[in-house]
């Protein structure tokens, strides 16, 4: 048993910048254990992890900063008292709900610069070296890659050209503050566990 002094985040690693900048700017005492960017093409990979994370620290209550990223995690979740965010996935939570959706109707992938940074190897583990087949996935279901700038990004230029290039899609920029998201943390700290 793992005694917990401060409040215990579990997330996803593909905010780590924005979500231990936001902790810093609330002075929050937060213990952060965030997880893979990309588990969530790898859903054992997600499960275990995340089990594996919610075991370390039972009995004590984790909250956790994912969207509803595998079919069994609320399971998961209830079984070890553990709450999450409200939200479908992180995109929405730091987009807010509208302009998420106003993105996703028009036919937007979105993508982050920690999934930038890791795009090929991603896609050839989920795809296999088949850049036609790569190609029409993402053209059947989407329009543009939207590629998303927070205060913490560096600058993934020539990634999200890459990423864009590899999936035949045309690149387009969006900015986003932290606004909503830190919303969305305060919300889950806040909130029984």
């Amino acid at each position: 048993m793992t005694a917990v002094s401060r409040p215990l985040v579990i997330g996803c690693g593909v905010l780590r910048g924005e979500l231990q900048a936001l902790a810093r700017a609330r002075g929050a005492a937060l213990e952060l254990r965030l997880l893979g960017p990309a588990m969530h093409v790898d859903l054992s990979l997600l499960e275990r992890a995340l089990v594996t994370q919610l075991e370390k620290v039972a009995p004590e209550p984790a909250k956790v900063f994912f969207g509803a990223c595998h079919p069994r995690l609320d399971t998961h979740l209830t079984a070890h008292g553990a709450r999450r965010t409200r939200g479908t996935n992180c995109l929405e939570m730091l987009l807010g709900p509208e302009r998420y959706e106003a993105e996703l109707a028009r036919g937007a992938y979105f993508l982050l610069e920690p999934w930038a940074r890791q795009w090929a190897p991603t896609l050839r583990r989920t795809f296999g070296d088949r850049p036609e087949l790569i190609r029409d996935v993402f053209r059947g279901a989407h329009s543009c890659v939207l590629a998303i700038r927070t205060p913490c990004s560096g600058d993934f230029t020539a990634q999200a050209e890459a990423a864009a290039a590899l999936v035949g899609l045309p690149l387009e920029w969006a900015d986003a503050t932290l606004d909503h998201l830190g919303g969305v943390l305060d919300e889950l700290l806040q909130g029984a566990p």
